[in-house]
């Protein structure tokens, strides 16, 4: 029985090349005429919202709506972006019988960075977020944190999309990241570093349909 003959390499490279130009065209990344020797990178926002689980307080926090402000180059598969997330309230018992209230603002320590699979499609990011607390109430009293509680080190979150995501689309993104201890938390900076940091936590990002950045 005849084996039939691969694919040559130079073949397999001329498709690869052809499926990166018509994404590229997708995204809108080549000038019109110009042929991918004049590619250039892509601003593209997508919506933003999603929940994280935080392990230590048994928790869920509602993040967004917000908007992923992407800057993509597709010929080296990279992309950097700007997360922008409105203030997260969130609730949870303290021992079990103790009320507690707080709002995290999860900002951005430096613009998240990425890479693109152009054969999959799969997304990969990595993301350095201070998370940062106001409005504590204990028991509905409230208990001051100053105006700088915040982690001591950023937090590293590594997400990574499921399956079913698509650049034109948007899709879903997923990971789990530690929380470091915080300080500047005042007199509540015992009670904070006693419940909020360590592992397990857990994240879901749903991105919406991109589009280009607003002119305004």
């Amino acid at each position: 029985m005849k084996r039939s003959p691969s694919t040559p390499p130079a073949r397999r490279r001329r498709g690869a090349l052809r499926a990166a130009v018509a994404l590229a065209a997708g995204l809108g990344l080549f000038a019109a005429g110009t042929g991918p020797a004049a590619a250039v990178p892509v601003r593209l926002d997508y919506p933003l919202s999603g929940t994280t689980v935080l392990e230590g307080t048994g928790s869920e926090l509602n993040l967004g709506p917000g908007v992923l402000k992407v800057t993509a180059d597709l010929r080296a598969g990279t992309l950097t972006a700007d997360t922008h997330l409105p203030p997260a309230p969130g609730r949870f018992e303290l021992i079990g019988i103790v009320p507690v209230s707080v709002t995290t603002e999860f900002v951005e320590a430096e613009p998240t960075r990425g890479t693109i699979d152009l054969r999959t499609g799969e997304l990969r990011t990595r993301t350095l977020l201070t998370l940062r607390l106001k409005d504590l109430r204990v028991a509905g009293i409230p208990t001051p944190v100053g105006s700088n509680c915040r982690t001591r080190v950023p937090a590293e979150l590594a997400l990574t999309s499921e399956p079913g995501f698509n650049a034109l689309r948007g899709g879903v993104l997923s990971g789990e990241y530690t929380i470091p201890r915080f300080e500047h938390c005042l007199l509540a900076t015992p009670l904070i570093n006693l419940v909020i940091p360590g592992g397990g936590n857990t994240v879901r990002l749903t991105l919406g349909r991109p589009a280009p950045p607003s002119s305004s």
